[in-house]
């Protein structure tokens, strides 16, 4: 079972060093990675010297954006039965791609498997996340993965891309969802992604990389992102409702705790979700509405999940071990 991972990266050294470091130690080596470079300079190209025994592909593009990288590298062409987008800034534990491997060669029925984001000490990192294995829906997608820590059959990515208006670099309002928004397109075409919690893909937590006017800005530009794609997948009232109470009560709390700046960030977070939702969006950027009874289960899954063990009738058909984690 081949992978191909694929990279977009801009203005970073170390850290595509670190990332490629982590693929030269894995434990499974059946990868070729695709880096789509965006640099104006020679920088990766010196780098790729110290990585002759991994299969890179160095792709050079002016054109700018995670979105727009992904998909030039989904258009090479290549051969792989897993497809994976990490981050140039993530990296990966040593056993990650053969965890990966072993779940898809031993659950076809699934096309897609998604873990979580920590940081190098193991702590959570880059959202808030469920803790109970389980199918990925559209309600708790927002829990259960982000781009760095998604995989697809080969077929699936394929058959859709990234929207190049959305994400870092895309030169519009909506610095971030351009992930969600793939994986959701999977979902409704009715991919089974199943989500593993003890899969983990390592990741900075950049939100609290200190109280500075250009981390307010950064979660300003991917809040709307995030409303933008609830928009565009035409989510009900009560979930967008949701996910604007949470930065709310965050802002509220940290007002009584005297904490200004963060009281200032979660503000900011409200205000970006949503502008990103109310803003003006034609109904060919949209996709279908979403079926009420789905909604309903899919919200009840996505509130309570983080505390409780699938329903039964889910549970029979997820490949579960003791721990929670892929067989």
């Amino acid at each position: 079972m081949r992978f191909i991972l694929i990279i977009t990266t801009l203005h970073r050294t170390s850290e595509l060093q670190r990332f490629l470091r982590s693929a030269k130690d894995q434990t499974y080596q059946n990868f070729e990675i695709i880096i789509v470079d965006q640099n104006d300079d020679d920088r990766v190209a010196r780098l790729l010297d110290e990585f002759s025994c991994l299969t890179i592909r160095h792709v050079r593009s002016a054109r700018r954006g995670a979105s727009s990288g992904r998909n030039i590298g989904l258009n090479c062409p290549w051969g792989a039965d897993i497809v994976a987008f990490p981050d140039d800034d993530c990296w990966y534990p040593p056993d990650l791609l053969a965890r990966v491997a072993k779940f898809f060669r031993t659950h076809p029925e699934w096309q897609g498997l998604t873990g979580r984001s920590v940081t190098g000490e193991g702590l959570p990192s880059n959202g808030r996340w469920h803790y109970v294995s389980g199918r990925v829906t559209l309600a708790n997608a927002w829990n259960r993965a982000t781009c760095f820590s998604m995989f697809f059959r080969s077929p699936v990515a394929k058959a859709i891309s990234f929207d190049e208006t959305l994400g870092c670099g895309a030169n519009t309002p909506w610095g971030g969802g351009e992930d969600m928004d793939f994986l959701l397109q999977a979902i409704r075409r009715g991919s089974r992604v199943f989500f593993d919690p003890t899969l983990t893909v390592c990741h900075p937590e950049w939100s609290t990389s200190g109280e500075t006017c250009s981390i307010r800005e950064k979660a300003y530009s991917y809040a709307r992102g995030m409303g933008r794609v609830l928009r565009k997948h035409r989510y009900s009232v009560h979930l967008v409702a949701y996910q604007v109470i949470r930065p709310m009560g965050g802002a509220l709390l940290s007002f009584a705790k005297g904490n200004a700046w963060g009281a200032r960030y979660h503000w900011t977070v409200l205000k970006g979700r949503v502008q990103g939702w109310v803003a003006p969006i034609s109904p060919e950027e949209q996709t279908p509405p979403m079926d009420a009874a789905t909604t309903r289960t899919s919200a009840s899954s996505s509130m309570s999940s983080a505390q409780s063990p699938p329903r039964a009738a889910d549970a029979a058909e997820m490949p579960t071990s003791r721990a929670g984690g892929i067989l």
